[in-house]
């Protein structure tokens, strides 16, 4: 009997392995085939193959020409070493150092390497990627406890924050109004990390903002319309028709078209031009152009300050500073538009930081590691960190005693112990940092011939354009910094006193000013209700809010403020006003609303432009229930709406906004992290320690008697410390 059925199992056994393979490959093949289909149409995004205009051959006399071209400043500055000065005439001088120049010895000492590369494997076009991994398909990566492993090139750049610019993994420093820690080990991670309250252009929704082409009309124009480029894009190294949608799913993985359309050179790449960064219209819709000339990709090199500053000085100088080089190279076409305001108004140049003044470079304080690039273990927002765990800290390099050349030396260095090193070298910011910006009345601008979001108040200098808080190095979901005076009485309430109201006559004076000019155009402005608004958000709650609010910081947010060591800090200050969908709103505001572009800018309608915005087919699946199961309930907890995600879609059957979109402030002012700008003559011992201060000690949490103290220390030679 056994030798009758032990065929037969094994036979059974075979086939069901067999089953199970068919399956498992039937699996494998809807997930990469079907699925990509599928996501595409469920998000009404498209993927197409890419192509650059500036991606041409050269012959190999072509070649080389533009070799020797990239070179002759290199090569003329080390054969001027060589060339005595005295011993001959001036023109003598230049015929030696003419021939000295082109000699093979000075040509190898001053190529760039990649001349070499690409000369000896017979390269002659860039395509992007396809041509950076014949070599680079592997690299090999140092963290930061000295191991070492080799990691798949590509695979390592898609899966960094430059390039998807979120994150559903662990290592947000920033928690909930629920009180949890964003995406902590054992909570179910969503994905999360590019909410930046203070993005320089309206709405900051990558969805549907990801590049535009907008129909400006400026004065010099006389009416003719000319088209600008717009969009998140601008700013992030993808190419293709909209950012990284897919690696937001639990399952799914960028596609082939997408990772081919990535921007290795502008990161890598010394001579690239930004005139080539610009939106293109094709069949397929609008992207980003790039430069992907030979010229580009023979200058790549160790990445350096001016590689990272080609975006990032947008947002730390602004688009409007003067040493800002990419807002001096606009574009060849559709020029991109300039933001006159800046995100923090804390550039990185040699005349604003004293750490760009002495060559130090971006990556020597962010250290990367591979392509995940740390930006420190303190944060107060939900801009995802790829090395969550990696120090990047002034202590890094000066220690906690970093005074010690001063005769002072234990005065200051005491306080260290409670004040950042920021907070006394970072005196100011730049004049056009934007506090408060309203994005629902637009106005026009006729230089640029577009509307434009209205900055109702900009300062750079302390207790009005930015502020000092108690910080231990955690946030809130809205960017909040969080910490708790040691030595207080108890009183330190910034969530409910200094970032939800503005007190300073000057400033308030100020905002009434811009109001009533805004009336001329909008006559349904009613002035003083404004002005409460924009200087005390928290008046737009009602009692029953303002109670859950009082309730869910003293029971959610107090244990955190409360925990690890904090210090103070230098924050930049930073509200709007938004269209928000009221349906979903807590005590700690309501889901803000995107605008479309193209309609906000070029017809000043901002009303019209959400309407546009919220017709995105990948917004309308927000307000349908697989988001809302997957993220928008649990979004909206970390939000402090603890009832889930009201999935009721803002558009009527009409067309029209429903009556749950308003605009209002946000109900708090954003606290930016300031860490850049630092300044060798800081502020002295009187620029605090003085009744008329920039420190608010009583906000601070110090009780009057301490305070006062505080403002005046008897006997300290104040005129000596301030010279230090």
């Amino acid at each position: 009997m056994k030798h009758v059925l032990a065929p037969l199992l094994q036979t059974r056994r075979r086939r069901l392995l067999l089953a199970g393979a068919l399956a498992l490959l039937a699996l494998y093949l809807v997930y990469r085939l079907l699925y990509p289909v599928l996501f595409d149409a469920y998000v009404g995004k498209i993927n197409a193959p890419l192509d650059y205009a500036s991606s041409r051959a050269l012959t190999d006399q072509a070649f080389e020409r533009m070799a020797r071209d990239l070179t002759e400043e290199a090569r003329r500055a080390r054969a001027a070493e060589r060339v005595e000065v005295e011993a001959e005439s001036a023109f003598a001088r230049e015929v030696r150092i003419e021939m000295l120049m082109n000699t093979p010895s000075v040509v190898r000492a001053t190529e760039p390497s990649h001349i070499k590369y690409f000369r000896e494997a017979g390269i002659r076009r860039y395509e992007g990627p396809k041509t950076c991994l014949q070599c680079h398909a592997t690299i090999e990566v140092t963290h930061g406890d000295g191991s070492t492993s080799v990691v798949d090139t590509l695979d390592d750049l898609v899966n960094s924050v430059h390039f998807k610019f979120q994150s559903d993994s662990p290592g947000f420093s920033t928690y909930g109004y629920d009180g949890r820690e964003v995406n902590a080990p054992g909570e179910r991670p969503i994905p999360v990390g590019k909410i930046n309250r203070a993005c320089g252009i309206p709405g900051s929704f990558s969805w549907t903002g990801w590049a535009a082409l907008i129909e400006s009309r400026p004065e010099h124009a006389e009416g003719e319309v000319v088209l600008r480029s717009e969009g998140c894009g601008q700013c992030h190294i993808g190419g293709n028709y909209q950012p990284a949608t897919e690696k937001m799913m639990p399952v799914g993985d960028v596609p082939a078209e997408a990772k081919a359309g990535i921007d290795c050179l502008i990161c890598h790449a010394t001579d690239y031009d930004m005139n080539q960064r610009y939106v293109i219209e094709d069949a397929h819709g609008l992207r980003w152009n790039q430069d992907r000339s030979m010229r580009a990709a023979l200058t790549v090199g160790p990445v350096t300050s001016d590689n990272c500053l080609r975006c990032h000085q947008h947002n730390m100088g602004g688009d409007a500073y003067h040493a800002n080089q990419a807002a001096q190279a606009l574009g060849a076409r559709h020029q991109r538009l300039l933001h006159q305001g800046a995100k923090r108004g804390n550039p990185f140049s040699p005349e604003a930081d004293v750490h760009a003044a002495a060559d130090i470079q971006c990556t020597d304080c962010h250290v990367p590691e591979g392509h995940k690039i740390p930006r420190g273990r303190f944060g107060v927002d939900l801009v995802a960190n790829d090395l969550p765990d990696k120090e990047v800290a002034c202590e890094g390099c000066h220690s906690r005693a970093p005074h010690n050349a001063s005769e002072h030396k234990a005065l200051l260095n005491g306080h260290i112990d409670r004040l950042a090193c920021e907070t006394c070298h970072i005196t100011a910011l730049e004049d056009n940092n934007v506090v408060l910006r309203d994005w629902v009345h637009p106005t026009w601008n006729a230089e640029e011939g577009i509307y434009e979001p209205t900055d109702i108040y900009r300062s750079g200098a302390p207790g009005k354009g930015f502020t000092y808080l108690w910080f231990n190095g955690n946030g809130t979901f809205l960017a909040n910094a969080l910490g708790s005076n040691p030595d207080g009485d108890g009183s330190y309430d910034p969530l409910m006193a200094q970032i939800t109201r503005i007190d300073d006559p000057e400033v308030i004076a100020a905002v009434r000013a811009r109001a009533e000019a805004l009336k001329a155009d909008y006559p349904e402005i009613d002035v003083e209700a404004y002005v409460r608004a924009a200087t005390d958000p928290l008046s737009q709650l009602t009692p029953e809010l303002l109670a859950q609010r009082r309730a869910m910081i003293e029971r959610n947010l107090r244990p955190v403020m409360e925990g690890g060591k904090s210090r103070i800090y230098p924050f930049k200050l930073f509200n709007a006003m938004m269209y928000e969908d009221t349906a979903n709103q807590g005590p700690f505001g309501a889901m803000i609303l995107p605008f479309d572009y193209a309609t906000y800018y070029a017809t000043g309608d901002s009303r019209a432009a959400v309407v546009q915005a919220l017709r995105d087919p990948i917004v309308q699946r927000m307000y349908q229930t697989p988001f809302k199961v997957y993220m928008m309930d649990e979004f909206m907890a970390y939000f402090g709406v603890l009832d889930g995600w009201t999935a009721d879609y803002p558009l009527d059957a009409t067309g029209r906004l429903g009556p749950q979109v308003e605009p209002h402030w946000m109900r708090q002012m954003g606290t930016l992290m300031v860490n850049h700008g630092i300044q060798r003559a800081a502020h002295g011992c009187a620029d605090c320690h003085a009744p008329d201060g920039i420190m608010d000690f009583r906000a601070l949490g110090y009780g009057e008697r301490r305070a006062a103290e505080l403002e005046q220390l008897d006997g300290l030679d104040l005129g000596r410390i301030d010279e230090h």
